[in-house]
Protein backbone atom coordinates (compact mmCIF):
# COMPACT_ATOMS: atom_id res chain seq x y z
CA UNK A 1 0.00 0.00 0.00
CA UNK A 2 1.35 3.31 -0.91
CA UNK A 3 0.65 6.35 1.67
CA UNK A 4 0.91 9.62 0.29
CA UNK A 5 3.41 11.82 2.20
CA UNK A 6 4.60 15.11 1.58
CA UNK A 7 7.65 16.48 2.58
CA UNK A 8 8.58 20.13 3.01
CA UNK A 9 12.02 21.49 3.83
CA UNK A 10 12.49 24.36 6.00
CA UNK A 11 15.18 26.21 7.40
CA UNK A 12 16.01 26.99 11.03
CA UNK A 13 18.93 28.04 12.60
CA UNK A 14 21.00 27.11 15.40
CA UNK A 15 22.48 29.31 18.16
CA UNK A 16 25.28 30.74 15.62
CA UNK A 17 23.19 31.80 13.12
CA UNK A 18 24.37 28.44 10.62
CA UNK A 19 21.16 27.35 8.72
CA UNK A 20 19.81 23.67 9.14
CA UNK A 21 17.91 21.26 7.33
CA UNK A 22 14.83 20.18 8.86
CA UNK A 23 12.36 17.90 7.62
CA UNK A 24 8.68 18.09 8.57
CA UNK A 25 6.42 15.26 7.43
CA UNK A 26 2.66 16.17 6.49
CA UNK A 27 0.53 12.97 5.94
CA UNK A 28 -2.41 12.68 3.57
CA UNK A 29 -4.97 14.76 4.51
CA UNK A 30 -8.48 14.04 4.61
CA UNK A 31 -10.69 12.09 6.70
CA UNK A 32 -9.27 8.86 8.22
CA UNK A 33 -12.82 6.88 7.44
CA UNK A 34 -12.12 7.45 3.94
CA UNK A 35 -8.26 5.86 3.70
CA UNK A 36 -9.00 2.44 2.93
CA UNK A 37 -11.69 -0.30 2.75
CA UNK A 38 -13.68 -2.23 5.07
CA UNK A 39 -15.40 -5.33 3.87
CA UNK A 40 -17.76 -7.89 5.89
CA UNK A 41 -17.78 -11.29 5.39
CA UNK A 42 -21.21 -13.08 4.58
CA UNK A 43 -19.95 -15.33 7.73
CA UNK A 44 -20.16 -12.72 9.97
CA UNK A 45 -22.97 -11.21 8.74
CA UNK A 46 -25.21 -14.76 8.91
CA UNK A 47 -23.61 -15.23 12.56
CA UNK A 48 -24.62 -11.43 13.90
CA UNK A 49 -28.22 -12.66 12.37
CA UNK A 50 -28.19 -16.23 13.63
CA UNK A 51 -27.48 -14.98 17.40
CA UNK A 52 -29.93 -11.84 17.39
CA UNK A 53 -32.87 -14.00 15.91
CA UNK A 54 -32.45 -17.08 18.66
CA UNK A 55 -32.53 -14.52 21.49
CA UNK A 56 -36.68 -13.68 20.24
CA UNK A 57 -38.97 -15.39 22.54
CA UNK A 58 -41.05 -17.52 20.22
CA UNK A 59 -37.87 -18.86 18.10
CA UNK A 60 -37.33 -22.59 19.34
CA UNK A 61 -34.38 -23.07 16.85
CA UNK A 62 -33.08 -22.07 13.23
CA UNK A 63 -32.75 -24.40 10.26
CA UNK A 64 -34.58 -26.82 8.56
CA UNK A 65 -35.15 -30.35 10.09
CA UNK A 66 -32.18 -32.09 8.02
CA UNK A 67 -29.87 -29.19 8.92
CA UNK A 68 -30.54 -29.83 12.65
CA UNK A 69 -30.25 -33.08 12.39
CA UNK A 70 -26.41 -32.85 10.80
CA UNK A 71 -26.30 -29.83 13.31
CA UNK A 72 -26.52 -31.67 16.20
CA UNK A 73 -24.45 -34.72 15.18
CA UNK A 74 -21.50 -32.37 14.39
CA UNK A 75 -22.22 -30.81 17.30
CA UNK A 76 -21.39 -33.77 19.50
CA UNK A 77 -17.92 -34.45 17.77
CA UNK A 78 -15.04 -33.68 19.89
CA UNK A 79 -13.76 -30.11 19.18
CA UNK A 80 -17.13 -29.00 16.38
CA UNK A 81 -19.10 -26.16 18.04
CA UNK A 82 -22.62 -24.99 17.60
CA UNK A 83 -23.56 -23.48 14.43
CA UNK A 84 -24.85 -20.30 15.14
CA UNK A 85 -25.30 -19.71 11.27
CA UNK A 86 -27.68 -22.38 10.72
CA UNK A 87 -30.46 -21.32 9.26
CA UNK A 88 -29.32 -18.41 8.11
CA UNK A 89 -28.23 -17.08 4.56
CA UNK A 90 -26.86 -13.51 3.72
CA UNK A 91 -26.41 -11.47 0.62
CA UNK A 92 -23.46 -8.66 1.52
CA UNK A 93 -22.74 -5.99 -0.65
CA UNK A 94 -20.33 -3.37 -0.18
CA UNK A 95 -23.03 -0.81 1.64
CA UNK A 96 -26.26 -3.13 1.54
CA UNK A 97 -27.28 -6.84 2.90
CA UNK A 98 -30.13 -9.00 2.18
CA UNK A 99 -31.01 -12.14 4.52
CA UNK A 100 -33.05 -15.39 4.35
CA UNK A 101 -33.87 -16.88 7.83
CA UNK A 102 -35.57 -20.49 8.46
CA UNK A 103 -37.11 -20.71 12.05
CA UNK A 104 -39.24 -23.28 14.08
CA UNK A 105 -40.87 -21.52 16.43
CA UNK A 106 -42.70 -22.62 19.41
CA UNK A 107 -46.40 -23.99 19.59
CA UNK A 108 -48.62 -21.14 20.89
CA UNK A 109 -46.89 -18.04 19.96
CA UNK A 110 -48.10 -16.18 17.30
CA UNK A 111 -45.98 -16.68 14.22
CA UNK A 112 -46.60 -12.76 12.71
CA UNK A 113 -45.99 -11.11 16.11
CA UNK A 114 -42.48 -13.53 16.53
CA UNK A 115 -41.29 -12.50 12.77
CA UNK A 116 -41.93 -9.35 13.13
CA UNK A 117 -39.58 -9.16 16.72
CA UNK A 118 -36.98 -11.24 14.37
CA UNK A 119 -36.81 -8.97 11.55
CA UNK A 120 -36.61 -5.67 13.90
CA UNK A 121 -34.32 -7.67 16.46
CA UNK A 122 -31.76 -9.17 12.86
CA UNK A 123 -32.15 -5.60 11.39
CA UNK A 124 -30.75 -3.92 14.38
CA UNK A 125 -27.87 -5.94 15.43
CA UNK A 126 -26.96 -5.94 11.79
CA UNK A 127 -27.03 -2.66 10.90
CA UNK A 128 -25.60 -1.70 14.32
CA UNK A 129 -22.32 -3.73 14.47
CA UNK A 130 -21.75 -3.39 10.55
CA UNK A 131 -23.33 -0.16 9.28
CA UNK A 132 -24.17 -2.13 6.49
CA UNK A 133 -28.13 -1.74 5.51
CA UNK A 134 -30.10 -4.37 5.80
CA UNK A 135 -32.70 -3.79 3.08
CA UNK A 136 -34.70 -6.80 3.26
CA UNK A 137 -35.05 -9.88 5.81
CA UNK A 138 -37.04 -12.62 4.49
CA UNK A 139 -37.85 -15.08 7.42
CA UNK A 140 -39.65 -18.93 6.58
CA UNK A 141 -41.19 -20.79 9.27
CA UNK A 142 -40.61 -24.30 8.93
CA UNK A 143 -41.69 -26.19 11.48
CA UNK A 144 -43.26 -25.82 15.37
CA UNK A 145 -42.39 -27.23 18.25
CA UNK A 146 -45.16 -28.98 19.72
CA UNK A 147 -44.66 -29.34 24.09
CA UNK A 148 -44.89 -33.46 23.63
CA UNK A 149 -42.28 -33.28 20.79
CA UNK A 150 -38.96 -35.01 21.73
CA UNK A 151 -36.01 -32.72 20.31
CA UNK A 152 -34.71 -34.04 16.85
CA UNK A 153 -31.01 -34.40 18.36
CA UNK A 154 -30.02 -38.43 17.99
CA UNK A 155 -29.74 -40.01 21.38
CA UNK A 156 -26.23 -40.50 22.75
CA UNK A 157 -25.29 -43.21 22.83
CA UNK A 158 -25.17 -45.83 25.80
CA UNK A 159 -21.37 -46.81 25.83
CA UNK A 160 -18.49 -44.55 25.66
Amino acid sequence: MTEAVEQNRTQTTDGGGEPQNRRTARRGGGDPATRGRTTIADGVVEKIAGLAARDVLGVHTMGSGLSRTFGAVRDRVPGGSKSVTRGVKAEVGEVQTALDLEIVVDYGVAIADVAQAVRENVIAAVERMTGLEVVEVNIAVSDVKLPDDEDEEPEQPRIQ
